[in-house]
């Protein structure tokens, strides 16, 4: 049966597979915006190093209701923080995966894939010290990973099939977040072939 964690566990993995095929001359060149390729596999590998930090912050409160409210919640935050500070960050965790990215990313599945058991829902303490339940967060990070892997595929320019339950996933989510941010149907037109998106439309 899936669940939010079945399909993280899941998008983790296509990410690792997908990280073990980048060729080793490709690391030094373009990823996304002002990131190489190291640094954009960095900043990805951040949806697994922050599960597993916030498995040990349980909370007593649940402050955000579901994922798309988290969303909503971190681009307030984002948009009051340093861009060149969330470019630098995605940086240093390029930098921190060492000599053999692949084996660090690796690494960082099989920790938080132990530390999330037998993945019981419970509220964990995030961004802010706010309270969300892990079943709420975790299709966050799987949005994270379902996103930049693509990005990935598309700096190396080949094709990578997310698995289906991941896909699935996020893009329910993203019509989630179109559904808050008042764009619900506008992408419902567009799914629909009633009429194209406009340009540079996002929902994050």
């Amino acid at each position: 049966m899936e669940t939010p964690v079945t399909t993280y566990v899941s998008a983790a993995r296509s990410f690792a597979a997908l990280v073990r095929s980048i060729p080793g001359n490709r690391w030094d060149g373009p990823g996304l915006g002002d990131w190489d390729l190291r640094s954009l596999v960095g900043h990805t590998s951040r949806a697994l190093s922050t599960v597993g930090t916030y498995l040990g912050s349980p909370a007593d409160t649940v402050d955000i209701a579901g994922s798309e409210h988290y969303f909503a919640r971190a681009q307030a935050a984002a948009a009051d923080a340093d861009p060149d500070g969330i470019v630098e960050r995605g940086r240093r965790a390029g930098v921190d995966l060492g000599a053999d990215p692949a084996a660090a990313v690796d690494a960082l599945v099989a920790d938080v894939v132990a530390r999330l058991g037998t993945g019981e829902d419970r509220p964990i303490r995030v961004i802010g010290g706010l309270g969300i339940r892990l079943h709420a967060y975790l299709p966050t990070r799987t949005f994270e990973l379902a996103v930049h892997s693509l990005d990935i595929a598309a700096a190396l320019d080949t094709t990578l099939t997310l698995p289906d339950d991941v896909l699935a996933e996020t893009t329910v989510l993203a019509a989630r977040l179109a559904i808050v941010d008042g764009t619900g149907a506008t992408v419902l037109r567009a799914l629909t072939g009633r009429a194209a998106l406009p340009g540079s439309f996002s929902v994050v």
